[in-house]
């Protein structure tokens, strides 16, 4: 997925308290700000043209990893880099309270913190992080938990010499004795799998490059399968199959997924019993399945693909069940077919479709059905019995909050798994047994420093009307002590794309900013399925503008409605939200005093008339396809860096990582260069290029802190809530 502020007087009026006599101020004056040359590029499409004065930042991976025998792309990382300096030169005075912020939310974290440990085949597994390490480290213990740990993997020493590290897709084999991984050192998305003797601790002479991270065993216990990537695009399009202790080349491909709108992948049915590969597309999937005893047959389609018929498959008995939206069932809705018949006319219904009920996943044990729904944008965990003699949901009382059941591998078990938390409540994880429907807390989120008390928090939902009548939800969540009128300050995030749902959940990092007077909203607009998954059809293609005028209108609400004033609104959000704080701040500026706009996509033509970079073509039936002019004219009316004009712009702090590869550097580069040709204003304009990481920042989690520090300072100086008490100069 296209899966982060600063008045010059303002400014000066904080750092000067903070300095006193010292003469040096802050400044934000286009004269010391880098200024990018601009190289006219000419760009035809549909009979339209488009001048692109900045499209010669773009650089490809070969030279990112080799600029210095290559002109354009030293010119590039000069520009960046020229940009960090700027940044940091402007806002020096603050480095001191980021220094502080960071130390403050790190204080609050218990270094020292393990998992809820769960069961699986035998053993149980745990991860856990000591003090001072910036890593994990991924354990296990067999029989009981007062066993002997066997320390798997220590991703601390692993990352060593690493600007950047990931370990992920951990697969332990069915006899316990290998584990399959996959490492990341780029942050472009791009693993090398190997696979580790667990018993003796050896890391096999097996590698191999260039996959999406994710392997899964056949029952053998030496064969796994995995999905390999386009090397230019990242499109999972390849499922190879391995045999441990053999070469890569010797791989054999099992399927190619030639249709560059899909991708595809492998997984294994909680059951044990299959193996299946699913093909997926924003509107339509393809699921093959293959006896997990017979690694070396052929897999067999469940259904063929059919434009808009979406089914995900798991294992029961018998039987396949199918989360799908079969027959127009906009919400989803629960079927089965016998193993031996999957085409859709076999399909019957288990869970029927429900217009005001979004069927968001399933679990499937011996005796219980598990379902997870949403209804008028809360989570809901239903629990029915296979034989019909119970059938009931969980209790949450609080107004807003999220809840979520956790992968549990154990399927003969009374047992789930769920996690629970809200704006106000720390995330608890919970046991409950749904036999005798008892339930016990195993976890509760640990705050350090005993300042956090859930009563000093309010939060509470309202319903702000967009322009077509459509009532869009906001939950807020602010300090008791706090006033809500035009003069408080409020920070409005949002996302609005791909269906997804940004939950209700509590962050520590969020009370350095509740604690000093700010409310915290999130706007659940448009594109996401909080409301439903026809909340996510009326806020793509051809109405993705509802996405942008949902998010003004959350904000003239707050506004209207006293909560703030245009004064003292921010806006933040990243990827696909970094387009919406694009396009907002081009439709409505002046309702903003600050935006932060993180690893945004933001040259939305050009990329999507590009399909030899990675999302591409998979994502038409997202944004739609501009090689159609109805697509084509109708994303370029919203794109905000097509938009950038002649006027006035807030505050802005942009972020990016260079090697991001769902977003490239380059559209937010690009943007601000534009934006500093165009703007009318002599507000701070800042971009911040991480040139280690990629579309998730950094990943160390201090690093990945102060990023969040800077992030913060960059809205407490616009609020002038930095005093020279705070900064302590």
């Amino acid at each position: 997925m296209r899966k982060k502020i600063l008045s010059t007087l303002l400014l000066s009026t904080i750092f000067a308290i903070a300095c006193k006599n010292d003469t040096k101020l802050m400044k934000s004056n286009d004269s010391n700000a880098p200024i990018a040359e601009k190289q006219p590029t000419k760009l035809e499409k549909h009979g339209d043209v488009r001048i692109d004065n900045y499209f010669w930042m773009r650089l490809s991976d070969e030279q990112k990893v080799a600029p210095i025998k290559d002109a354009q792309a030293q010119k590039v990382i000069d520009y960046l880099e020229s940009e960090n300096s700027y940044y940091e030169t402007v806002t020096a005075y603050t480095k001191k309270f980021q220094d502080q912020l960071f130390e403050e939310m790190k204080g609050r974290i218990k270094e020292d913190d393990s998992s809820v440990p769960y069961k699986d085949n035998g053993y149980f597994y745990i991860t856990r992080f000591e003090t001072g390490k910036q890593y994990p480290i991924y354990s296990r213990k067999k029989g009981n938990l007062k066993a002997k740990e066997e320390i798997m993997f220590n991703v601390n020493e692993m990352a060593k010499g690493y600007d950047y590290f990931q370990l992920g897709g951990l697969s332990v084999s069915p006899d316990n004795k290998y584990a399959v991984f996959a490492t990341d050192t780029v942050s472009r998305r791009q693993y090398f799998l190997r696979i580790k003797n667990l018993v003796t601790g050896e890391i096999m002479s097996d590698i191999i490059d260039n996959t999406s991270g994710v392997a899964v065993w056949a029952n053998d216990n030496k064969t796994i399968f995995y999905s390999k990537q386009n090397p230019t695009t990242l499109r999972s399009e390849k499922i190879y199959r391995h045999v441990l202790g053999s070469s890569a080349s010797k791989d054999v491909e099992v399927y190619h997924e030639k249709d560059e709108t899909f991708g595809t992948y492998v997984a294994k049915s909680k059951s044990e019993s299959f193996l299946i590969i699913s093909s997926y597309s924003t509107v339509s999937s393809e699921a093959q399945f293959l006896d997990a005893n017979n690694p070396t047959g052929k897999f067999k389609i469940v259904q063929k693909r059919e434009r808009d018929l979406e089914y995900n498959v798991a294992h029961y008995k018998d039987h396949f069940y199918l989360l799908t939206n079969k027959d127009k069932a906009t919400n989803f809705k629960l079927m089965k077919t016998p193993i031996s018949a999957t085409s859709k006319e076999n399909w019957t219904n288990v869970i029927p479709h429900r217009k005001e009920t979004l069927l968001e996943d399933f679990s499937i044990f011996k005796n219980y059905l598990v379902l997870e729904e949403r209804t008028n944008g809360l989570n809901k965990i239903r629990i029915k019995r296979w034989d019909n003699k119970d059938d009931y949901y969980l209790p949450f009382d609080e107004e807003t909050y999220s809840a979520g059941v956790y992968d549990t591998p154990d399927f003969d078990t009374d047992i789930i798994r769920y996690s629970y938390n809200s704006f106000t409540t720390p995330i608890s994880v919970i046991d409950f047994n749904m036999k005798d429907k008892t339930k016990k807390v195993m976890k509760e989120q640990e705050l350090l420093g005993g300042k956090f008390k859930r009563e000093n928090y309010i939060s509470k939902r309202v319903w702000a009307t967009a322009r077509d009548g459509k009532k869009v939800p906001i939950s807020l969540v602010y300090h008791k002590d706090t006033k809500l009128n035009e003069n408080t300050p409020l920070i409005q995030y949002g996302y609005g794309s791909y269906g997804v749902t940004i939950s209700d959940g509590f962050s520590t990092t969020r009370l350095s900013l509740l604690d000093r007077g700010f409310v915290f909203a999130t706007a659940h607009i448009r594109g996401g399925e909080y409301l439903g998954r026809e909340w996510y059809e009326d806020g793509k293609m051809l109405k993705k503008k509802n996405t942008f005028t949902d998010f003004i209108d959350c904000s003239k609400y707050l506004i209207d409605n006293k909560y703030t004033s245009s004064k003292h609104l921010y806006a933040m959000g990243g990827s696909a939200g970094g387009l919406l704080m694009g396009a907002v701040v081009n439709m409505n500026p002046e309702l903003y005093n600050g935006i932060i706009s993180a690893v945004p996509f933001v040259d939305v033509v050009s990329t999507m008339l590009d399909d030899t970079i990675p999302l591409t073509t998979g994502e038409y039936d997202e944004w739609g396809n501009p090689n159609l002019k109805k697509y084509y004219d109708y994303m370029k009316s919203y794109s905000p860096y097509d938009q950038v004009s002649l006027k006035n712009y807030p505050n802005m702090l942009i972020t990016t990582g260079f090697h991001d590869s769902q977003v490239q550097y380059w559209e937010p580069a690009k943007w601000i260069a534009k934006l500093r040709e165009l703007r009318t204003d002599k507000n701070l304009l800042f971009l911040h290029t991480n040139m280690e990481a990629g579309h998730g920042g950094a990943s160390g989690r201090f690093e990945a802190l102060k990023e969040t520090a800077r992030e913060f300072t960059f809205f407490l100086a616009l609020e002038n809530k930095i005093t020279a008490e705070k900064i302590k100069l």
